[in-house]
């Protein structure tokens, strides 16, 4: 039986006071709790979230699924999402072109639920949120797609401050809190860990983390459990909500979504054959990669041999399905 898909509640109309309140007064429009978007606990109503990891983690992917999980109303990837909402995608990494290929697989398990609800910024690139008119631009995207929640991937793209100066990641982190109270968005913030980040760090892994834990309702972190583990751990950290347990997730090649595991699939059978379709996924997944990173990236997904990948990697050269680009193999637009 399909999943019944549950809009979001319609904003009440009624204008709240400002100013100074009484308790009485404060209590009698703030009575019920926000809804919080994804369970558990994991993004607030018009809270922020950051994800981060080491590179050639899946930050992407992963901020990708709770994306269209958002906007499709559906459970995935082991997080429940009580309501449908709309989402703006504000991502500086892929071509359009190449993005709108990851999503088109990305959507092939859940149909056209997340189609009217999903919006992606295509002319985000080369606006800054750290400018006036940056700023603005963003703020007009948002309003345009009418958006409850917005992913920026990532944040170093939507700046130019000195991530390590923190003076200049608190003012960072007031654009992120100016953006969410004139919009009355969540942000999904995708951002990089520091070089140094000791085992045991989640929040204050992240680079700027010092400002970071000014603003931040939750921490979301990317870990590889071991050096040959084909899993990625999620750790996490709350600020309103009680502790969670790490998890498993592994990810699924041919729709690229995360799905829970309850072990690494490291010790799966391997797969007998790589095809050049793997190889476009690899692709779609990484992005424009030189050729010991997309052979790296093609053994992760399909578990395969190095020479395997290789012999792949050259198939769907000869095919014309990827193309090498002064070092750099892509997929043929």
């Amino acid at each position: 039986m399909s999943e019944k898909l549950q809009d979001k509640p319609e904003p009440s109309t009624a204008k709240r006071p400002a100013g100074v309140l009484s308790l009485a007064q404060l209590l009698e429009h703030n009575h019920t709790p926000a809804p919080t978007l994804i369970e558990p606990g994991l993004l607030p109503s018009s809270g922020i979230l950051f994800l981060g990891g080491v590179p050639k983690l899946g930050k992407s992917i992963l901020a990708a699924n709770l994306a269209l999980a958002l906007a499709s109303g559906s459970s995935r990837t082991g997080f429940h999402v009580p309501a449908r909402r709309r989402v703006l995608i504000c991502q500086f990494e892929l071509p359009t072109a190449q993005f709108a290929q990851r999503l088109a697989l990305m959507r092939s398990p859940i149909g056209e639920t997340a189609d009217a609800h999903l919006f992606v910024d295509t002319e985000a690139a080369g606006h800054l949120l750290s400018a006036p008119r940056g700023f603005d631009h963003f703020l007009r995207a948002i309003r345009a797609a009418k958006a409850d929640v917005v992913v920026l991937d990532p944040l170093y793209s939507t700046h130019d401050q000195d991530e390590n100066d923190t003076r200049a990641m608190a003012a960072l982190c007031h654009t992120l809190l100016r953006l969410r109270d004139a919009s009355g968005v969540a942000l999904i913030v995708i951002h990089h860990v520091k070089k140094a980040a000791g085992r045991h760090e989640i929040g204050s892994a992240f680079r700027g983390s010092s400002a970071l834990h000014a603003v931040g309702d939750s921490y979301l972190l990317l870990v590889r459990p071991s050096p040959s583990s084909l899993a990625v751990e999620l750790r996490f950290q709350f600020r309103y909500a009680p502790a969670a347990e790490p998890r498993l997730l592994a990810l699924d090649p041919e729709t690229l979504w995360f799905q829970p595991s309850r072990s690494d699939p490291a010790s799966a059978e391997a797969r007998r054959k790589v095809e050049t379709t793997d190889v476009e996924r690899a692709l779609a997944v990484s992005g424009p990669s030189r050729f010991n990173q997309l052979r790296q990236q093609l053994m992760d997904l399909s578990q395969c041999s190095r020479r395997t990948a290789q012999l792949a990697i050259q198939r769907a050269c000869e095919q014309g399905l990827i193309i090498n680009d002064n070092g750099q193999y892509r997929l043929t637009l």
